[in-house]
């Protein structure tokens, strides 16, 4: 007698699963997979007497399908280890992956049972017995699903990923991945499809994160007295350094400067050569401490599983140069980190110094998730008022020049080892950036520019945040 799993409610009490009915043929459970029919086919064989083996179980609709796939997973048949561990008969389905996976031990509940007495042809006769199924406990999550649904549409397609918390909370709303899958109909070309569409990159993808990396690389040389607000830097384009040469990226474009800027034009501008300088003052040591501090190289400790580390190079443990640390400053060379990753370091500027442990499930999402950084108040003000900046007009985040309410943002457009020098388009954002609820983290794989490409789907994303 099977037990209804329980449900998973996203935000505002909304359901995200289904329980449905299915019914399987199970002639030989020991050899033979359990064979789907359908409830048509159910019904014949019942009227024919062909009862044997037919058995009815309840499986899961999604309405959210691909939006919400990666994070809520999906129902797989108990495998042959998980038969013999008598934990499991052959044809219950166990949650894989995603939330379903996570918290299956809540989800699933126990099948009850009935004991009966049937004659020579099989035709029962009478319960001898009968044992009560437990029906699952319900999940209750952070996620938004229209909002979800609003990224996954946002991407349109494209490889990338859309990631959305709370502000004081670390609590998700939005964990978008593509390409997706439809998680009530799992094939074989899923699994082999060379798009990899059950791969989560809004937590697995590692990528160099670009220009967004510049937030660290700020606090780092506030932190460590190398800058403050008067520091006054003059971009001729380029740094020479040997037969090296290290230029701005408005420099290579356009052929033009930047002339004196000072730390919020140089984040508003993204402007390579003062982040090149920086480094240089903090030094790759410093630097790399500070970034392990906003949570980059190891797992925020999110509540499903499949998490990357990402990468924090170690500039003691190989031959490291001066274009290491310029190139580590401006967030490229050996850095990596996910989507997930960068949306946590956003949220410490937005929440004023606090690292906060990511939580999808409710219960786990709160305050005492969250480490104080103690950053100076300086830091936050100066890397905040940059943000505001790059959203601004003249800043480099053109779409959301004319956005209400006002949004801090920065920018990243990522060069990775592809011979067509091709590059990831990063956008992080929070709003209003004056009292922040909602921090936005956009990547787009091999997508070009943060700005022209990344930033749109941010600003949809934040449309709907704000649309009442």
């Amino acid at each position: 007698v099977p037990t209804p799993r329980g449900i998973i409610y996203g935000r505002q009490n909304q359901p995200l699963v289904r329980n449905v009915p299915i019914y399987q043929l199970c002639l030989d459970e020991e050899k033979i997979p359990c064979q789907t029919v359908t409830r048509e086919q159910a019904i014949t064989l019942e009227a024919s007497g062909q009862t044997e083996g037919l058995r009815t179980n309840i499986g899961r609709e999604y309405p959210f399908g691909p939006a919400l796939a990666h994070v809520l997973g999906y129902l797989g048949e108990a495998n042959e280890e998980e038969v013999k561990s008598s934990l499991w008969q052959l044809g219950d389905l166990l949650g894989r992956t995603g939330i379903e996976e996570q918290y299956n031990a809540i989800l699933a509940g126990k099948n009850g049972g009935e004991l009966v007495e049937v004659n020579a042809q099989g035709e029962k006769i009478r319960q001898i017995g009968e044992i009560a199924p437990e029906p699952g406990k319900d999940v209750r999550l952070s996620l938004d699903a229209e909002l979800s649904q609003v990224a996954y549409e946002a991407l349109d397609g494209r490889p990338g990923a859309v990631v959305v918390s709370e502000v004081k909370t670390g609590k998700i709303l939005t964990l978008v991945s593509l390409p997706s899958f439809d998680p009530e109909k799992i094939t074989a070309k899923d699994l082999t499809d060379p798009a990899r569409p059950m791969f989560n990159r809004a937590i697995a993808g590692a990528y160099p994160p670009g220009s967004t990396f510049k937030i660290v690389t700020t606090a780092a040389g506030i932190e460590d007295g190398k800058i403050d607000k008067n520091t006054l830097f003059e971009d001729t384009g380029q740094i020479v350094v040997g037969d090296y040469t290290y230029r701005n990226w408005y420099f290579t474009q356009y052929g033009k400067t930047e002339g004196k800027i000072d730390v919020i034009g140089a984040i508003k501008r993204s402007t390579d050569t003062f982040f090149y300088k920086v480094g240089e003052w903090v030094g790759p040591e410093k630097l790399t401490i500070w970034a392990q501090k906003f949570g980059l190289g190891k797992k925020t400790g999110l509540d499903i599983s499949g998490e990357a580390l990402g990468l924090v190079p170690d500039p003691g443990g190989r031959r490291w140069f001066l274009g290491n640390t310029y190139h580590l400053a401006i967030g490229q060379g050996d850095l990596l980190a996910t989507p997930l990753q960068i949306n946590m370091m956003t949220s410490v500027i937005a929440n004023g110094g606090r690292l906060c442990r990511p939580a999808i499930s409710d219960q786990l999402s709160a305050t005492s998730n969250c480490q104080d950084l103690e950053l100076k108040a300086e830091t936050l003000r100066l890397v905040r008022e940059g943000m505001k900046e790059a959203c601004s007009p003249g800043g480099t985040a053109f779409p959301f020049f004319d956005f209400t309410p006002a949004v801090a943002c920065k920018t990243g457009t990522a060069e990775f080892g592809d011979p067509q020098n091709r590059t990831h388009a990063w956008l992080t954002a929070f709003a209003p950036a004056d009292d922040p609820e909602i921090v936005v983290t956009v990547l787009v794989e091999a997508g070009g520019e943060g700005s022209s490409v990344a930033a749109p789907i941010a600003r949809k994303v934040l449309e709907e945040w704000f649309k009442e």
